[in-house]
């Protein structure tokens, strides 16, 4: 892990230069206080969800319950973020790739928490740490933000906002459309950033998680 996050890092330079400002608006420290807040409450209010998941998952299959992942961030830093464990162990054995519609690779607990979000729920640390947002693009994998970025022109640009939880891609796209377009939304959330944008989708990602639209 530590061999790979090295080259990957050496690839956020390809495209660093790309990126061009951070998004600047007063908004942003006002969002940071009330990201901070609402972390630790939905973390509080969800903690026996997560427990009772736990639990399942290590009676459904071997292996860790928490999956780690590197992801690339604000201006290109790189994360660590944590999810609740839906696939098999050897669901990468042949190498990352964005997850099917009906996937073979997650289980049966895997399904349902992929549809309600459950499995993403570890990342409120990231929003209490700063590294997120509650809402803003999804942040993608260092090797699927080096290649989308020359396979699809702009997409970097996704990299001038801290990511998010949720965003206006996943509410509105779900997992059914392609990085390009998933870019043009996220783009689209940066033009028309604030709070009223934001309310928005956080409204919209609680129908999501309720409806579990969008799931895969």
């Amino acid at each position: 892990m530590e061999a790979m996050h090295g080259d990957n890092e050496v690839c956020v330079e390809t495209y660093r230069d790309e990126i061009g400002e951070a998004v600047q608006s007063w908004y942003i420290p006002v969002k940071s206080v009330f990201d901070f807040i609402m972390a630790l409450i939905i973390g509080i209010i969800t903690l026996p969800v997560v427990i009772v998941t736990i639990v399942a998952i290590k009676i459904e299959s071997k292996g860790p319950v928490f999956y780690h992942q590197v992801r690339v961030g604000l201006m290109g830093k790189h994360i660590t973020v944590t999810k609740l464990r839906s696939m098999r162990m050897d669901a990468e054995e042949n190498g990352a790739r964005w997850a099917d519609k009906n996937d073979s690779r997650i289980t049966k607990v895997g399904k349902l928490i992929r549809k309600t979000r459950i499995d993403e729920l570890p990342q409120l640390w990231n929003v209490l740490r700063g590294d997120m947002s509650l809402i803003g693009p999804r942040p993608e994998r260092p090797e699927f933000t080096e290649e989308f970025s020359h396979e699809y022109p702009g997409f970097e640009q996704r990299l001038r906002i801290k990511p998010g939880l949720s965003g206006y891609a996943q509410v509105h796209g779900g997992y059914n459309i392609d990085p390009g377009q998933k870019a043009k939304l996220d783009s689209y959330y940066i033009d028309n950033f604030g709070i009223t944008m934001d309310s928005r989708i956080f409204l919209d990602t609680v129908r999501t998680v309720v409806t579990g639209e969008g799931a895969r």
